[in-house]
């Protein structure tokens, strides 16, 4: 189901209700209509609000104007789902708890244009779950009249945990239409991640369901078979891919992510994943959940990049709730301890930044500090650091630690150890998240806070460390209507 509408959806003195009119998909979702929507409760025009993140997705409110919005409600997105590249655009698909699939699209992966949300649920109460997007580029669906023009297809599962349904798009995601013969499968329980496997010349699922995931095949995307090979012990939301050894196209890897973040590596034959390592966290830090990558994009320039919900954001008092991870580049590197999969936040973050600070050669005694920025919230620091056993260089981020040592990061969570001894360290500084990279993405840490003073500085504890090179660039905001800093 899709709501229209016509004119402003919001406005500084709370009249959000426009002309509405049927989508092809249904009728508007009753509960999107309540009396809060006559109450100038938001007052702060949309993406200035004082929380707002200004280079993290966010989601906004369309016919509501309230503060602290909840799971189903507008303003309100948790897992990511059907992230595609597909002609030059990535679409960013999510949940807003069932009720619909958030939608919101970039050229660039850092200036977010959202939609009105792609479809709703099929009618109340039936749920439409995380899942997949693809393109049929062969049509093998039969879902578009015209070959030329490839339908979009999303998969998704009913509250109900048992009937995968698909809705589709023949114009680049802006209308969707449910496939009237909907279930397409009635399979437990959850989360469908579809994609075409081209040494097979055939679809697969991977669906969550009883903790393992359970292996599908399919010709045309609408009748599926169980290959019978699930994989055991497996915990919701499948993201699965190929990922090529330290650059190397001639030498692949499967990679498998699970919704907890924990990733393996191995073989795939098209029916069958056989793990060749155990499993290890793609990020160590407190809020990084239901993690996806951009599909597709070997159609455009062929990076893997991934982005999170990062769970347990909660913006008091503010019209939306929860945020995306900035959007990282993966890559599968050998390291002293075997293949690792290595995080870093992806080029494009270049195009916020404006102004810049650098110091060089900075050696810290012991207890000394290093102020960096006296003021702002947005920032990205990039460094290069020698610190001895048994010292701690610790980044006071507005008030929020992060903490080096020779070997480790703590930043919101228990340490994290690398292979070697810690060189680099990138961070991203967003209005309430610090996002930060070891060892050019050796072990990265997602991390939601809320400010607790001003400024950037450094401090050298239990001996004297060295600062190589430190760069802070000052950073603008990625929206339109933002403040920037």
């Amino acid at each position: 189901m899709k709501c229209h509408l016509r004119g402003q959806a919001l406005n500084l003195f709370g009249v959000v209700l426009a002309s509405l009119t049927l989508g092809s998909t249904g009728r508007c979702d009753p509960a999107l209509i309540s009396t809060s929507e006559r109450v100038p409760v938001v007052t702060d025009s949309l993406y200035r609000e004082a929380l707002r993140p200004q280079f993290h997705f966010t989601a906004r409110q369309w016919t509501t104007n309230q503060l602290n919005p909840g799971q189903q409600q507008e303003g309100w997105v948790n897992d990511l789902n059907g992230l595609i590249y597909y002609d030059g655009e990535y679409h960013l698909f999510a949940q807003r708890w069932a009720k619909c699939w958030i939608h919101a699209v970039s050229r660039d992966l850092v200036h977010w244009t959202e939609l009105e949300p792609a479809f709703w649920e099929e009618h109340p109460g039936s749920g439409a779950q995380s899942g997949t997007c693809v393109v049929d580029y062969q049509n093998t669906s039969g879902l578009s009249p015209d070959k030329a023009n490839p339908p979009m297809v999303a998969f998704f599962p009913r509250w109900d945990n048992r009937n995968q349904c698909i809705a589709y798009s023949l114009d680049h995601g802006r209308t969707w239409k449910f496939y009237e013969h909907n279930p397409i499968l009635v399979h437990p329980e959850r989360d469908p991640k579809v994609f075409w496997y081209a040494p097979g010349n055939h679809w697969v699922m991977m669906l969550y369901g009883d903790s393992q995931y359970h292996i599908l095949t399919s010709s045309n995307l609408l009748s599926w078979h169980d290959e019978h090979h699930p994989i055991k012990d497996s915990y919701e939301c499948p993201d699965f891919f190929e990922l090529p050894v330290d650059g190397d196209r001639s030498h692949l890897k499967w990679v498998l992510i699970q919704g907890n973040g924990n990733y393996s590596i191995g073989t795939f034959d098209g029916t069958e994943f056989k793990e060749e390592t155990g499993r290890r966290p793609c990020d160590v830090g407190p809020n990084f959940y239901a993690t996806q990558t951009w599909g597709n994009t070997e159609t455009g320039d062929g990076r893997r990049i991934q982005t999170a919900w990062m769970r347990d954001s909660n913006f008091p008092d503010m019209p939306f709730n929860q945020q995306i991870s900035f959007p990282c580049e993966l890559t599968l590197k050998n390291t002293a301890n075997g293949l690792r999969i290595f995080r870093q936040p992806i080029r494009e973050i270049a195009l916020l930044h404006h102004g810049q600070d650098t110091w060089t050669n900075r050696l810290l005694a012991a207890n000394a500090v290093l102020p960096l920025e006296p003021a702002g919230q947005l920032f990205h620091l990039q460094a290069e650091v020698n610190i001895p056993a048994g010292v701690k260089l610790t980044f006071n981020i507005r008030g929020i630690p992060l903490v080096l040592t020779a070997q480790s990061i703590e930043s919101g969570a228990p340490p994290a150890a690398v292979a070697g001894q810690v060189r680099t360290v990138d961070i991203l500084v967003d209005r309430a998240s610090i996002e930060a990279f070891v060892n050019h993405g050796e072990v990265s840490s997602t991390r939601f806070m809320l400010p607790k003073g001003d400024g950037l500085s450094v401090k050298a504890e239990g001996g004297a460390a060295t600062i190589q090179s430190l760069t802070i660039y000052r950073l603008n905001s990625a929206w339109k209507n933002g403040l920037g800093d």
